[in-house]
């Protein structure tokens, strides 16, 4: 084949149209003036918001794994935010409700503080608080043991005694603690006098089997006696002071055949899970005599394993309860022991 019939035009694909510069040129001049004329006159908004208005599904479906990575997180750091908040709410509450339950412990060991107090305040002996350290190994005579000793002026035959009445004396005196003696004991007697007649008589401890009560002895059936009478010391023994409440009467019983009532009382003080008590000084000193001083002697204090169990009753409670008493069991009383 002939050369010249050769075609040497380029192909369309490498024609070359306007220069390079000249296309930059115009371009430069459209750009700005498109920028100017949206400026002033917003000829491209509509467009703008048409575009986007066609490309917003897309932009979504873009953006939805996005959306879900980030509400997982912020699930899985909400969620554990909220285990450790309730967390720390159930320990809050517990220290809540352990601090209520002091609290209420608290309020009602202040309460029998201030009746205490109360009480101290309307008796002219002086006196001071005692704490029950624990309860004597003897089931029978329910004494307990303070933490109040002889150096501190704790003296044998010092009443005791709760907020709500007396309690009991103290019988033991050790250089450490001291051991109460309750009204209920075998060998307990108290002259009492009743609030209502203002009747003396003698009261003796009666704790089985009864469940721990009083009893008035040595009366007549026809003596004036009610259910519910208050009995309260007379300050006859020279170891209470006069007035302090006792026992209330619970039953009466008469019988034709016999010339004396049973009547029974019960002690308005708490015999069981005491905590706090006011121990007075006796009216007028007193003297220990029999087992009593000689447990007074004794220089070792009690243990909770080793507390002493005979029942003894004090001397001057027991002597003024026998003087009033009628006069053939008068001399069995001032000994303190049962009739």
């Amino acid at each position: 084949m002939p050369l010249d019939t050769l075609d040497r035009t380029p192909p369309p694909f490498f024609k070359q149209g306007p220069s390079a510069l000249s296309r930059l040129v115009f371009f430069s001049a459209l750009a700005l003036f498109l920028m100017v004329a949206d400026a002033r006159f917003h000829i491209v908004q509509p467009l703008r918001a048409a575009i986007a208005t066609v490309l917003y599904p897309a932009q979504w479906l873009a953006l939805q794994p996005v959306q879900m990575v980030r509400q997982l997180t912020g699930y899985m750091t909400d969620l554990k935010t909220a285990r450790a908040t309730e967390e720390a709410a159930r320990r809050k509450l517990a220290e809540q409700s352990e601090r209520a339950g002091q609290v209420e412990q608290l309020l009602l060991e202040n309460t029998r503080l201030r009746e205490l107090l109360e009480l101290r305040q309307r008796v002219q002996a002086p006196g001071m608080a005692a704490q029950v350290l624990y309860d004597a190994t003897d089931p029978y005579s329910r004494r307990v043991v303070i933490d109040k000793r002889q150096l501190q002026g704790v003296q044998p035959g010092s009443p005791v005694l709760d907020e709500s009445g007396v309690l009991g004396q103290a019988t033991r005196v050790y250089p450490s603690v001291s051991e109460i003696t309750p009204l209920i004991d075998r060998g307990h007697a108290l002259p009492v006098m009743n609030a209502r007649t203002r009747t003396r008589r003698g009261a003796y401890g009666d704790p089985a089997p009864h469940g721990g009560a009083m009893e008035l002895r040595y009366m007549s059936v026809n003596e004036d006696v009610k259910e519910d009478d208050l009995l309260v010391t007379s300050g006859v023994d020279g170891v209470y002071a006069p007035g302090l409440p006792v026992a209330r009467v619970t039953t009466v019983d008469r019988r034709s055949d016999t010339s004396f009532a049973r009547i029974r009382c019960q002690p308005l003080a708490r015999l069981q899970g005491v905590t706090h008590v006011m121990v007075l000084a006796p009216l007028t000193p007193q003297v220990a005599e029999g087992p009593t001083g000689a447990a007074t002697a004794d220089s070792g204090a009690p243990t909770a394993a080793s507390a002493p169990a005979q029942a003894s009753a004090p001397a001057s409670a027991a002597a003024s309860a026998a003087a009033s008493a009628p006069a053939a069991p008068r001399r069995r009383a001032a000994t303190g022991g049962r009739p």
